[in-house]
C-alpha cells in the first residue's frame, strides 16, 4: 500500500492524498493552525476511515451469512488527548443497521468480529483509545 501527500503551497496548509489505488483525497487545517478550511482535517480522515473500515466489515459479513441487509451507517464520536501528541483516547461508534428481518445476534456478532479481527484501523487505534460500540437495527420488513 502506498499513499503520496502533496502539500497545496504557502497560502495555506491544504494537502492532497493521492493513493495507490487512483484516488485522491483533500486535507485542510483550521484557520486557526494557518490552513483555509477547505478540506477535512488529517485526524478526521483518520476517524473517518476508520469508520468506512468497520462499516465494510459489517455488511461483508453479514452478506456472506446471507442476512438481507440494505444500510450501515457508523457515527464515531472521538475525544483527544489534551497534550501533544493528541491522540484519540475515547471512540463510541454507533451503528445503525437495516435490513430485512436482521437477527440482533448476527448484527452484534458482525460488529464484535469487525473490531476483535478484521478491522486494521480500530485494532491500530485501540492502542491508545477505549473503544465503544452500540447497535441499533432499524427492520425494513412490511
Amino acid at each position: 500500500m502506498e499513499c503520496t501527500i502533496d502539500w497545496g503551497g504557502p497560502s495555506g496548509m491544504l494537502f492532497v492524498a493521492s493513493t495507490g489505488s487512483g484516488h485522491i483525497a483533500a486535507m485542510d487545517g483550521a484557520v486557526e493552525g494557518g490552513g483555509n478550511n477547505l478540506a477535512p482535517r488529517p485526524m478526521e480522515m483518520l476517524l473517518a476511515g476508520t469508520g468506512g473500515c468497520t462499516a465494510y466489515d459489517v455488511v461483508l459479513i453479514l452478506k456472506r451469512g446471507r442476512h438481507d441487509v440494505t444500510g450501515c451507517s457508523v457515527k464515531l464520536q472521538a475525544e483527544r488527548a489534551d497534550t501533544e501528541p493528541k491522540v484519540f483516547t475515547r471512540i463510541h461508534f454507533a451503528f445503525t443497521v437495516t435490513g430485512n428481518k436482521l437477527p440482533r445476534a448476527a448484527v452484534e456478532r458482525a460488529v464484535q468480529l469487525s473490531h476483535e479481527k478484521y478491522c486494521s484501523a480500530s485494532a491500530m487505534l485501540e492502542k491508545t483509545a477505549e473503544l465503544s460500540f452500540s447497535v441499533d437495527i432499524v427492520d425494513t420488513a412490511a
